[in-house]
């Protein structure tokens, strides 16, 4: 058994996919989650991505020891956007929703995936890129999609495995990395946890 220490419920649906017994710990509260997420300037997609979920794991490792629960290693992943070297994070409203998505448009962005594990004695963590293309979309499309509510709590404004896939062109990399949780890499990080997959 390990805990995920994230709300999606993509990344539960995809450790589920590996067959993973998991529990959520989550934060309480007290906890400022949306704190760990504030981008430092000049920063790099890349290494904000790995430095957030490393963030996010200090405070899971926290919680597990304050909360007084068995132990157990504990997963924890962020997803980042971005073109070029700009960082698209989720979107604050329509407008910023429809601002993304104009970015997005004809264009191949990254998605980057960042998965760390930690338990009482070691810690491993991988990050893992795909390429993502869009086709071009009308003003039409983006306020359709931004209408439909599918872009908020979404980093990018997107999800894969929504409407929005009609307007892929082509993947380079990991779909399950696009959708949050990069399987192999992941598999691969719970084995280093003694934990079969």
């Amino acid at each position: 058994m390990i805990y995920l220490a994230s709300q999606s419920p993509r990344r539960r649906q995809l450790l589920e996919q590996l067959g993973v017994r998991h529990e959520l710990l989550l934060p309480g509260a007290d906890e400022d989650a949306e704190a760990l997420e504030a981008v430092h300037e000049g920063e790099l997609p890349e290494t904000y991505c790995a430095r957030v979920t490393s963030a996010k794991l200090d405070a899971a490792l926290a919680r597990l020891a304050v909360r007084g629960l068995p132990p157990a290693p504990i997963l924890c992943a962020d997803t980042t956007v971005a073109v070029d070297n700009l960082i698209l994070g989720k979107p604050e409203d329509d407008a910023d929703a429809a601002r993304i998505l104009g970015l997005l448009s004809g264009r191949t962005h990254r998605v980057i995936t960042a998965v760390a594990v930690a338990d009482a004695t070691h810690r491993a963590a991988t990050l893992n890129v795909s390429e993502v293309e869009f086709a071009p979309l009308s003003a039409e499309q983006i306020a359709r999609y931004v209408a439909s509510r599918e872009p908020f709590g979404k980093a990018g404004a997107y999800a894969i495995q929504s409407q929005a896939a009609a307007w892929i062109v082509k993947i380079a990399g990991s779909y399950s990395g696009i959708m949050g949780l990069p399987l192999f890499e992941t598999a691969s990080l719970l084995e280093k946890f003694n934990l079969e997959v």
